[in-house]
């Protein structure tokens, strides 16, 4: 049996989110089949060193867990090594935090070598910094005897060690991985087969829409973290092309940069996209904080640059979740194209808008480049540079204060261009 606390800081705009943050974390622990038996917030005044929580919270949490015979707390923050072993030792159970619990999915999720390789690597970066919850109270040695040499290793540095030893070896093999996967991608470009990647937070229903636009059979269960390794399928659009799409492991609120690393050579597929399609749970209270998230993690993978980056659209999803008059305004909103973004509604459940959204992922990929002549000042660099990365550039010629530049653009970086320039 488990309790999950959530700590928010008061007067930081953050109790209006406590509670959705508290159902995420029970839906994270329910996830892996974690009993839940209390879950509450925790108002901190202040954050203590010794203990991230305040003495009353502590001591009140301790007579519910010896009350209810509580053997697991999830703390839904990120706990140092010193605070995870002090709130171990006051309520005598095992203590685990929000990075903890999210490693405990992944390693239930993944079913590939690849997926299992980088869980592997993001628990033993995690454990690393953790060795010294296990070894404090002991300072047994290993190795020599005193009359040839030093004292020897101390337990501890022999497990840095082999864990040091591990994971260069993995991170080896992953190495491995991203070259595969890079000769897969050179095989495709010279295909001409250009790549979509789903992306979304998890849950928002991305198996379910790739299972909808490829007739795969991807785990698609209403579970957080339900697909982990990263699944491709060609499929057929409307306009008669073929592309690759890709579905990949779901994004969530705080999600460490350690773990984000660890499954670099599964987010390459989006990294390296021709397109990206933000698949968000639009009938979900938190969608647009969800949204954020999302953006911050393509943002550290660097899928999603300021003021341009990769192009991207949104797949509104779960609209047969909505009422009537949201789901009308969200029409409506986006026939207008009043959204923030190019945004197009869908249910993956009952396929309405599907055929909509295809026919976009169609357009987009579909018009590779008529030329057109663009004047950027000379001293937007930034814009210059963009065109290089993101088009054909074809001509160039500098007049006065201005650059004029021939470049062909296929429809998703001229409609980012467009974003761009009207800024």
């Amino acid at each position: 049996m488990a309790a999950v606390l959530c700590p928010y800081t008061r007067g930081r705009g953050e109790e209006r989110d406590s509670e959705a943050k508290l159902n995420e974390a029970v839906g994270l622990a329910r996830a892996i089949d974690i009993d839940v038996r209390l879950a509450q917030t925790a108002p901190l005044r202040r954050v203590t060193p010794a203990t991230l929580l305040g003495k009353g919270v502590v001591e009140r949490l301790k007579e519910a867990v010896d009350e209810l015979g509580i053997g697991l707390v999830i703390v839904d923050d990120r706990l140092t090594p010193v605070q995870q072993r002090n709130l171990e030792k006051a309520w005598q159970t095992k203590v685990i935090d929000r990075t903890g619990l999210i490693l405990e999915i992944f390693g239930a999720r993944a079913r590939t070598h690849e997926g299992r390789l980088q869980v592997e690597l993001a628990a033993l970066d995690y454990q690393r910094g953790r060795l010294v919850r296990s070894w404090t109270h002991l300072e047994r040695q290993r190795g020599g005897f005193g009359f040839l040499g030093g004292p020897g290793e101390s337990q501890i540095e022999i497990d840095r060690r082999l864990i040091g030893e591990r994971i260069v070896r993995i991170k080896r093999d992953l190495e491995g991985v991203q070259r595969t996967r890079a000769v897969n991608r050179v095989g495709r470009k010279k295909a001409r087969l250009p790549t979509v990647a789903l992306v979304g937070y998890t849950n928002a229903g991305k198996s379910t829409l790739f299972n909808r636009l490829s007739g795969a059979g991807v785990m698609a269960k209403d579970l957080l973290f339900a697909t982990l390794d990263p699944t491709m399928r060609s499929i057929k659009l409307p306009n008669g092309k073929g592309c690759v799409i890709s579905d990949t492991v779901g994004f969530v609120s705080d999600l460490p940069t350690h773990l984000v690393a660890a499954f670099r050579a599964t987010l390459e597929e989006v990294i390296e996209a021709d397109l990206i399609v933000h698949v968000r749970d639009i009938a979900h209270p938190e969608t647009e904080q969800q949204r954020a998230d999302v953006e911050q993690v393509l943002k550290e993978l660097g899928a999603l640059e300021e003021g341009g980056g990769k192009p991207l659209i949104e797949a509104l999803n779960k609209i047969d979740a909505l009422p009537a008059d949201r789901l009308d305004t969200l029409q409506t909103r986006a026939a207008a194209g009043a959204a923030r973004a190019l945004q197009y509604p869908v249910s993956a459940l009952t396929g309405e808008g599907v055929d909509r959204l295809l026919e976009a992922i169609g357009e987009f990929l579909g018009r590779s480049g008529t030329a057109r002549e663009i004047s950027v000042p000379l001293s937007d660099g930034a814009t210059i540079a963009w065109l290089y990365r993101h088009g054909e550039v074809r001509d160039r010629r500098d007049e006065g204060e201005l650059a004029l530049l021939t470049v062909a653009l296929d429809t998703a970086a001229a409609a980012q261009l467009e974003r761009r320039l009207a800024r």
